[in-house]
């Protein structure tokens, strides 16, 4: 079955503990950067990139529920990791693989560094190392490697751990590192099916808290991450003009256009090579100066 992530932004604080904790789990470096209070208020970095994999959106936004008529949203922003993803079908040497149980994820070692997947995300998500003579694509992996060795240790440090405490470890282990370090519950991680169940339960069981929908439902074909605002997604900065439809409707016809168009221009250039090789051959004949036949010799006098 196919997991995914829920985020519950009512519940959001904006404190930064999955952005922390996705930088930890993925061994990624600092950013140095600057705050762009006038465009994004105390968000920080600005943006996904190469170093940040996890960035937690800040957005002021009116509300005439809330107090003074202004409302705080934060939102956690990452790869969505989409049921039918354009960076999967836009790659040409299969480097981007969606897992069958959510995750998309990334092998360096068949990229050639095309960035056709940085342009065909609809999200955003992926990322070059524009800095590096080699770049490779960076993203979020819904903690991939993680989920796949989630087991608690029998021992730290030289001293055996308490089988309660093993127990707590292996649960956080089984989490994407983001949803485990959430000190709200605002991201929840398990069956897609089962998630999106919960959010419908929470927008019946509280509709004046959340607008009615749960976006990556059916944005772009459906995403793994999942979400829950009390405004509209427009005004927390989500794209809403990506309709049902997967955006694979038009990266697949082109990709598979994409071998018989090599095939093609290969065959043409091999084409023109030959012929102007042959052209030079003939030219190089006809340049070169021809060789009269030598007369026989004359016999020599004979003295009688």
């Amino acid at each position: 079955m196919s997991k995914a992530v829920l985020e519950d932004t009512t519940r959001c604080l904006g404190c930064r503990s999955c952005q922390v904790a996705c930088k930890q789990a993925n061994d990624l470096p600092a950013e140095r950067t600057h705050l762009e209070k006038r465009r994004l208020g105390f968000q920080n970095p600005a943006a996904l990139s190469a170093r940040t994999f996890t960035v937690v959106t800040n957005h002021e936004v009116e509300d005439p529920r809330a107090p003074a008529g202004l409302r705080w949203v934060f939102a956690k922003r990452s790869c969505m990791h989409c049921l039918d993803p354009a960076c999967v079908s836009a790659c040409p040497v299969t480097a981007l693989h969606k897992e069958a149980d959510g995750p998309v994820t990334y092998d360096s070692a068949k990229c050639l560094g095309c960035r056709y997947c940085v342009w065909a995300c609809p999200f955003g998500a992926p990322t070059a190392e524009w800095d590096s003579l080699a770049p490779r694509i960076r993203k979020c992996t819904l903690c991939f490697d993680r989920l796949r060795e989630a087991a608690a240790p029998a021992e730290l440090n030289g001293k055996a751990v308490p089988p309660e405490a093993q127990a707590r470890m292996a649960d956080a282990q089984a989490k994407p590192a983001c949803v485990a370090a959430c000190p709200t519950g605002a991201l929840m991680f398990g069956e897609r099916d089962a998630l999106l169940a919960e959010a419908h339960r929470r927008i019946a069981g509280h509709p004046e808290r959340y607008v009615p929908h749960v976006y990556g439902e059916k944005e772009a074909g459906g995403t793994s991450l999942l979400y829950l605002a009390a405004v509209p997604f427009d005004r927390i900065g989500f794209r809403t003009d990506l309709g049902e439809r997967s955006v694979t409707v038009h990266s697949v016809p082109a990709m598979s256009a994409v071998p018989p168009a090599v095939i093609a221009a290969g065959g043409l250039l091999a084409g023109i090579y030959f012929l102007s090789r042959r052209r030079a051959e003939v030219q190089a004949r006809q340049a070169s100066p021809a060789k009269d036949a030598s007369p026989a010799a004359a016999p020599p006098d004979r003295k009688e």
